[in-house]
């Protein structure tokens, strides 16, 4: 039987789903300091416990942690990349992701970020971790405004960043990171199926590589106070760092 010419049917690329999480660091060395104050008239306790963090997320309260005078925390863990829920994620386009750090506690304190991104596949309970995707086609830009990178705890999938300066409390950091962008190679990646039925029709599906697949983009913040700056760091986060006479920390 003669066959018939090829016919082709391509399978549309199954969108991306933008799932991420936030995990706020409990990591806050020494976080409360007394100092009590005698006279022969009276005696009062001045309390400066009130340490706390929270993510910024193009100007939004995101996330926050904050230790207050009754030695409890007052939290919430919120979600990053919502607004990509809304619309139609498009690969190689450019999203806003201005992520920052406000001292929300009431003394002034050191500020780390660290920041994870991955891929899956499946949702829910069902989605199963893949690691041989490549984190950096997550492109989540870094500005390295103020910020400085650990090279040495980061990894491929693991970013560790130290804001330079004293934040003082209630102020909020420079963006440490300012766009998204989810690499359009990914789309390249394609397989193709070939498929002949009973009449010789000869039918070739091409399926792209990575449908069905998420990006997690995760950012857990903490916090250390000032004091005696370089053992509450070392303590906290197990960093050595130098501190400048105007307070700024440097990685040794």
């Amino acid at each position: 039987m003669k066959k018939k010419k090829k016919s082709f049917s391509v399978k549309p690329v199954i969108l991306l789903s933008a799932a991420a999480l936030l995990l706020l660091g409990s990591t806050v060395g020494s976080a409360r300091a007394a100092l009590t104050y005698y006279s022969e008239n009276y005696s009062v306790q001045m309390s400066t416990s009130n340490i706390g963090v929270s993510l910024i997320e193009n100007g939004d309260k995101i996330s926050y942690r904050d230790y207050n005078e009754n030695d409890e925390w007052n939290e919430s863990t919120g979600t990053l990349l919502s607004d990509l829920k809304k619309e139609k994620l498009v690969l190689g386009k450019t999203y806003d992701e201005k992520l920052s750090v406000t001292n929300s506690g009431s003394i002034d304190s050191y500020v780390r970020v660290i920041l994870y991104k991955s891929w899956s596949k499946g949702e829910g309970e069902n989605a199963v971790k893949d690691t041989t995707l490549s984190p950096a086609l997550i492109d989540l830009n870094l500005t390295g405004n103020g910020w400085t990178e650990d090279k040495n705890a980061s990894t491929k999938e693991r970013t560790v960043l130290y804001y330079n300066s004293i934040l003082p409390a209630g102020e909020t950091t420079p963006e440490f990171a300012d766009t998204l962008r989810i690499d359009p190679a990914l789309g390249k990646k394609v397989t193709e199926h070939e498929t002949i039925d009973e009449n010789g029709y000869k039918t070739i599906t091409t399926v792209y590589d990575y449908d069905g697949y998420s990006f997690q983009v995760e950012a857990e913040v903490d916090a250390v106070q000032t004091h005696n700056a370089q053992d509450a760091i070392k303590s906290a986060w197990g960093v050595d760092v130098d501190v400048a006479a105007n307070g700024d920390i440097s990685l040794r």
